[in-house]
């Protein structure tokens, strides 16, 4: 595995916290994140998910939102959804003949209780998502290790 790309609606919050965690963990493998909306291209991180992740000594200040794209079949070995309806969106975007695994990342988390991971835009609830994110984060690198 030499590349992973994580993927929420927006790249606000979700997604590139998991960037953020999952490339603290695996600095051997590239990684990126994107949204399937257009809703914040080029914004940074949402304020309240970065000042959560900062807490915890997670930097996520270089990443910058951008928009999922064909292309990123081709780029990227495995890419990581954080709900069914971002794999439904990215499903819909896949080349003929590509074979690009698109995974759920809630179910590589230790508990293996949650499907998706929640969006904290709306529930407000970043540090138990970031919680979520982590026990995922270290069950993707036991299954890519």
């Amino acid at each position: 595995m030499k590349s992973v790309l994580f993927v929420c609606l927006g790249n606000i919050c979700r997604s590139p916290a998991a960037e953020a965690l999952f490339r603290e963990r695996c600095p051997h493998i590239r990684t990126d994140s994107a949204g399937t909306s257009d809703f914040h291209v080029g914004e940074p991180p949402y304020a309240p998910m970065a000042t959560a992740a900062g807490a915890r000594g997670i930097d996520m200040s270089d990443l910058r939102a951008r928009q999922f794209t064909t292309s990123d079949f081709r780029n990227f070995d495995l890419i990581v959804v954080m709900d069914k309806e971002n794999r439904r969106n990215v499903e819909s975007l896949r080349p003929a003949g590509n074979t690009t695994p698109v995974e759920l990342f809630a179910p590589f988390a230790a508990e293996g209780t949650a499907d998706e991971v929640p969006d904290p835009y709306y529930s407000r609830d970043f540090d138990g998502c970031l919680d979520l994110l982590e026990s995922a984060a270290i069950g993707l690198q036991r299954k890519i290790s």
